[in-house]
């Protein structure tokens, strides 16, 4: 019997948490770890209560902002915000856990990172996001992009 790996098995679950995403553009899944014991878990899309994006309603298709750029032109949050305010509603500390996204951490979601003291990074899909690798460098967090 072939078992995966701590990281393929973390993966695969930020993958399946992935399915529950309701952003029409892109599917992101994150998981945080510590001690090899799931702590939170985080899909994008828009907050509880609000209506799901459409290709009609969605900002982000409505001014044609491009991938990785303003942010803030979008209703919904990104897998990792979730993954955090989902520890913080149940009080749960994630000091010093390693995040599993299915893509590269943006700018924005980095600072939250390193605020809540994420250590490591590991991700499957990355994207030139400049500003936001230069922050994981100088706070010295460990990105590691997966490789299946």
């Amino acid at each position: 019997m072939t078992r995966p790996t701590w990281d393929e098995y973390f993966m695969m679950i930020a993958h399946d948490v992935s399915t529950r995403a309701t952003c029409i553009r892109r599917k992101v899944g994150a998981v945080i770890v510590k001690d090899k014991r799931i702590l939170s878990t985080g899909y994008n899309g828009v907050p509880t209560g609000i209506t799901h994006c459409t290709p009609e309603t969605c900002l982000r298709n409505i001014y044609n902002v491009p991938s990785g750029e303003r942010h803030e032109l979008c209703r919904g949050l990104h897998a990792e915000q979730n993954a955090i305010i989902q520890a913080a509603f149940h009080g749960v500390s994630i000091a010093g856990a390693i995040i599993y996204v299915t893509h590269q951490p943006c700018s924005i979601c980095t600072k939250m990172l390193i605020n809540a003291g994420i250590k490591t990074f590991i991700f499957e899909h990355p994207y030139n996001d400049e500003l936001a690798k230069a922050m994981m460098d100088e706070a010295g967090v460990e990105a590691i992009v997966f490789k299946r």
